[in-house]
């Protein structure tokens, strides 16, 4: 994989969805890889961490254990980007591109990041990123993923 499309932001979802063992999860798992060993420039807000362990036992069906094992152990990667800001500013622009852009309020929050970090792709399993301009945004699972991945995660 190349770095054409870097720097990366990572999305709780894909970031959730690397710590699965669903039959999808390899959509996530290779940038997390290429993420852990530098061969992509990734951008990680811990924010994205601590939704992806509410992810992975509200959904996947981790225990709290578990998932704070696998989330520990991949906040041990030396080579990403780790993104510490939860400052008022930030906040608050990420308040605004989430009321303009019509989506909640983690995505504007995630959507300001991006931009002030100068990502150029978000990674992601949803398409709300697409209503920004400022960054291009990359689904993950194709529309068949996406259903296999409602399948197994059940009603």
């Amino acid at each position: 994989m190349s770095d054409a499309g870097g720097p990366y932001l990572f999305d709780v979802g894909v970031i959730a969805l690397a710590h699965t063992e669903t039959p999808v999860r390899d959509a996530a798992l290779s940038y997390v890889r290429d993420a852990i060993a530098g061969d992509i420039d990734a951008v990680v807000p811990y924010p994205a961490v601590v939704g992806a362990h509410t992810v992975l036992t509200t959904y996947y069906g981790h225990s709290n254990a578990n998932a704070s094992r696998l989330l520990r152990n991949f906040m041990d990667a030396k080579r990403i980007h780790w993104y510490d800001g939860m400052h008022e500013a930030v906040v608050r622009d990420g308040f605004s591109r989430a009321g303009d852009a019509n989506v909640d309020g983690w995505d504007g929050y995630y959507a300001q990041v991006a931009t002030d970090e100068g990502v150029n792709t978000v990674l992601t399993i949803d398409d709300d990123f697409e209503r920004f301009d400022a960054f291009a945004t990359e689904v993950i699972l194709s529309p068949d993923e996406f259903r296999t991945l409602n399948e197994f995660l059940g009603p």
